[in-house]
């Protein structure tokens, strides 16, 4: 009885005193409306949607309630002098996919700028009972400069970045230059990258400095009216389509014309650079596949070739990721290996058309 006693005085003199480890880690969250927001297409009613639905038509029920309200490659940049960043999200939609990580479809992805360059410095994604993550922790004294992606395949309604009470955080003018608007499918949208900062967009704005706006539409991209209508409104000074991986030979054909039309409507003379498909894995040895893949890259090929005959603002490149299956996670999409390859395969051409228009 004496034991008993003297251990539920002990919880009791433990309960009326303040936890120095929770006054020390108590922190303050300030909702991500009050920071800077980049790579968005276009203003929508939805603060972390892409695309304004209600605006355009055409888009089929998938498209409009879900794919085009997911928050892939947006960011916060914000300064601050905390010591730790946690993060919270309001979810109106929470992923989770089969082929990747729930930090990817569910998470956040921080860097931190040193030395000219961002670093990683986090990433995790909220506790499904809607507790806070953190992402960084004991960090040393001084302001920092952060960029916050997104998740890639979530819808929100909020974020909320968690920083030391006594610290401050600043919205942040965006730290990238030239509008280089990214449009294409289930790749360009990040799908199976292990953290959302890693699909192969986000890694090259990383590398470049270029204020890549970025809309993957997972499995639909195959150069529809719809997605031509929005890329035409948007505010680009270049665009970057990975436009063949979705659709057929037939497709590439039949649509290819049409969807250029469109954008140079309002675009005239706006660098177009198309991707040609990467090869897929799932090639080596199924016939059927192999027989598809090489007839769309064929269409592929075909198609913009012949439109650069008569537009100059008209260029193609060729990504690689891999043949052989070792940075393949699904038989399809890349790992983070392979959206690194992709990137950097790519990133040269790129600079070089940009030169020309004196993006630099």
């Amino acid at each position: 009885m004496k034991l008993k006693s003297f251990v539920a005085a002990l919880l009791l003199i433990a309960a009326a005193l303040p936890s120095a480890y929770a006054a020390k880690n108590k922190t303050k969250f300030v909702p991500g409306k009050d920071l800077t927001l980049i790579g968005k297409v276009m203003p929508t009613p939805n603060r972390y949607a892409r695309v304004d639905t209600v605006k355009y038509d055409g888009f089929t029920d998938y498209q409009r309630r879900s794919l085009n309200q997911e928050s892939s490659g947006l960011a916060l940049v914000f300064k601050t002098n905390s010591d730790r960043v946690e993060v919270n999200f309001d979810y109106k939609k929470r992923h989770h996919a089969y082929n990747g990580t729930d930090v990817a479809s569910a998470g956040a992805d921080l860097y931190i700028k040193r030395d000219g360059k961002w670093v990683y410095a986090g990433s995790g994604v909220p506790s499904a009972k809607g507790e806070p993550v953190a992402l960084v922790s004991a960090m040393a004294p001084g302001e920092k400069e952060c960029l916050l992606y997104m998740p890639l395949r979530s819808i929100i309604d909020e974020v909320y970045v968690g920083i030391s009470p006594d610290a401050t955080i600043t919205p942040m003018e965006n730290p990238f230059k030239h509008k280089i608007v990214f449009w294409g499918s289930s790749f360009t949208h990040g799908v199976s990258a292990n953290r959302s900062g890693m699909a192969y967009p986000l890694q090259l704005q990383r590398a470049t400095g270029l204020d890549i706006r970025s809309l993957g539409v997972s499995g639909n991209s195959k150069l529809q009216q719809s997605y031509a209508r929005v890329l035409a409104d948007s505010d680009a000074d270049a665009f970057v389509f990975d436009a063949f991986s979705n659709p057929q030979a037939p497709e590439i054909r039949e649509n290819f014309n049409d969807f250029v039309k469109t954008i140079r409507a309002k675009h005239p003379v706006t660098p177009i650079i198309f991707q040609q498909t990467i090869y897929r894995g799932s090639r080596n040895f199924n016939t059927d596949n192999d027989q598809k893949e090489a007839a769309k890259m064929a269409a592929a090929e075909e198609m913009v070739r012949k439109a650069m005959e008569t537009d100059p603002n008209i260029y193609i490149v060729y990504p690689a990721a891999d043949t052989d299956g070792s940075t393949c996670t699904d038989k399809t999409h890349p790992s983070d290996m392979g959206y690194y390859n992709w990137m950097e395969s790519i990133r040269q051409p790129i600079l070089d058309i940009l030169a020309k228009y004196n993006m630099k």
